[in-house]
């Protein structure tokens, strides 16, 4: 973290939007990123982002893809616009091809799958244009990757184990032992 820390504290500015619709996870990373030196601003719609950034863009941005009132790409269009050389992140509960195609497409300059560590994803901000950051030092496992995505179904389906199940193309009791169990780290 001190590398990180000594990386923000010599920028010339710090400014950071962090846009997502999930108020503790907003709350938890924008206060991992302030500890780290950033000044953070956190926004919890594509209106409320848009209106921050009209007001003061932001040098750095975390946003979140999909949000009840619309789409963490239009966000990236509007920041883009009033400040070009500003570098964004996007966080997705849904990682796929297209979509990371298309936020780089947008301005983006890396794409991450919540849940993201503060840490990797200050490294993202930081990395050298035109180069990748270094691959995260403790990444989720596997196990860990597939069960966030069910949770992440799951909610999304008001918590209906028949609708997940169905939409997950899972047997409906396999989902339910899944859910009974703990989170694997």
């Amino acid at each position: 973290m001190t590398d990180i820390s000594a990386a923000i504290a010599a920028l010339p500015e710090k400014t950071l939007l962090v846009m997502d619709d999930d108020g503790p996870l907003r709350t938890r990373l924008g206060r991992a990123l302030e500890s780290r030196g950033f000044e953070v601003t956190l926004v919890g719609s594509v209106a409320e982002a848009v209106q921050a950034v009209k007001q003061k863009a932001p040098a750095y941005a975390v946003l979140d893809l999909r949000l009840e009132d619309g789409n963490g790409l239009q966000v990236v269009e509007v920041i883009q616009a009033e400040r070009p050389d500003a570098r964004v992140v996007m966080l997705t509960g849904y990682g796929n091809i297209a979509t990371a195609v298309a936020a780089v497409k947008a301005g983006a300059v890396d794409y991450l799958s919540k849940p993201a560590d503060a840490d990797d994803v200050a490294r993202a901000l930081l990395a050298a244009a035109g180069s990748a950051p270094p691959p995260p030092e403790n990444p989720m496992s596997a196990d860990r990757v597939r069960w966030e995505h069910i949770q992440r179904v799951y909610e999304l389906c008001g918590h209906n184990i028949s609708e997940t199940a169905r939409r997950l193309n899972m047997h409906r009791r396999t989902l339910q032992r899944i859910l009974a169990k703990r989170a694997p780290r």
